[in-house]
């Protein structure tokens, strides 16, 4: 497949969009399971200071703020139980508290055979901490989606859709990955996203343990029945095997939104073999970088499963995920409601997904294979 070569600079997680965060290295215990293009990255730190370059592709309504400097960590919520999720769904519900993680993922034989070693994840993290009502501590089980950046992404660009998800009360989750990711610069090797699927799986069994143990602060969080996927670009690709590739489903997953995103040829595996989890596909109608016929692809040839394809007439490849835009408050609004529905399961939220995405001039929603106007 050609050109997913977008020209951006690095925006690394590793200053977390200047926001608070925590390093913690977490290691492998036994027993766990586990495009194309050309930028230059450049990352300059000069103290704790972390400035960020604007991306150099299409032109964006706001320009990502540079990091700031950074702060002591959020501190986990210990005061409060949450005995009320009237608030879960609602974008600014929730104030949100940051961190970082590192994973370290054993090395093990790939899904086209390549013997991999060890692959570090560096993992961010975005969670519910206080009501904003009443500022009081809230505790889980929250619902979980799982972030997959574009090529030579982490998640800062994105930062303000993840927030939003996060506010309404989902712990949102960022993978970073090891060959592809925002720090590795002209070192990122494309076709490393074979291996992508499995990072994103063992990151999420690793999280499900941290959630299953009495103590620390993970502990309780995350309801591991509700359980999201989304990713952008090349992690759209991800997500997508992650959802329908034979080779490489996680069925732990309850629902998926992949945005501008593909079928990755390289995946050895058939896509849709069997029913996939609820889908929803959002897709610039100007997008050059992933053309309208890819997403198009994948929405069509789920014959069996519930899908969604997100029309955004004159939307290009990363105005609707970056920065803050119409077009991506739009996105914001029928991202919740898809979650809403199937990870929470409140089928009010149909409604406001077809509200929101059939704005019109704007978008159009469809639905069950129909095309958009």
């Amino acid at each position: 497949m050609a050109g997913r070569g977008y020209t951006c600079s690095p925006y690394s997680e590793l200053f977390m969009g200047g926001e608070p965060f925590v390093w913690a290295a977490v290691p492998w215990v036994a027993g766990d399971s586990g495009r194309n293009g050309a930028r230059a990255a450049a990352v300059m730190v000069v103290g704790l200071l972390a400035f960020v370059s604007a991306c150099a592709g299409a032109p964006l309504p706001h320009a990502v703020k540079p990091a700031k400097r950074q702060v002591p960590a959020t501190p986990t919520p210990t005061a409060v139980s949450r005995d009320n999720t009237a608030e879960l769904g609602i974008p600014g519900s929730y104030q949100i508290g940051r961190r970082q993680v590192t994973f370290t993922e054993p090395g093990h034989i790939g899904p086209a055979g390549e013997n991999l070693g060890p692959r570090i994840l560096v993992t961010g993290f975005r969670y519910p901490v206080a009501a904003r009502s009443d500022g009081q501590a809230v505790h889980g089980p929250f619902p979980l989606v799982l972030f997959a950046p574009g090529f030579r992404q982490c998640g800062g660009p994105y930062s303000g859709l993840l927030q939003a998800w996060a506010s309404a009360g989902y712990v949102v989750v960022t993978v970073n990955f090891p060959r592809t990711d925002c720090s590795v610069g002209t070192a990122a090797d494309e076709a490393d996203l074979v291996n992508q699927p499995a990072d994103m799986s063992y990151v999420l069994t690793r999280l499900l343990a941290l959630n299953a143990q009495p103590q620390g602060w993970f502990s309780g969080l995350v309801n591991r029945d509700q359980i999201g996927v989304s990713g952008q670009s090349d992690g759209g690709d991800t997500v997508a095997a992650l959802a329908a590739n034979a080779c490489c489903t996680d069925h732990r997953v309850r629902a998926v939104a992949v945005l501008s995103g593909a079928e990755w040829p390289p995946m050895p595996g058939r896509y849709f073999p069997h029913r996939a989890p609820p889908m929803l596909f959002v897709q610039g109608t100007a997008d050059t970088i992933n053309p309208p016929r890819m997403s198009l692809q994948l929405y069509q040839a789920d014959t069996a499963g519930i899908r969604y394809y997100l029309d955004l007439f004159g939307a290009n490849h990363t105005g609707p995920y970056w920065g803050t835009n119409p077009v991506q408050q739009l996105v914001v609004r029928v991202t919740v409601a898809f979650l809403d529905r199937y990870v929470l399961g409140q089928a009010r939220a149909l409604a406001v997904m077809a509200g929101d995405g059939n704005a019109g001039g704007a978008a159009a929603l469809v639905s069950d294979g129909r095309l958009p106007p």
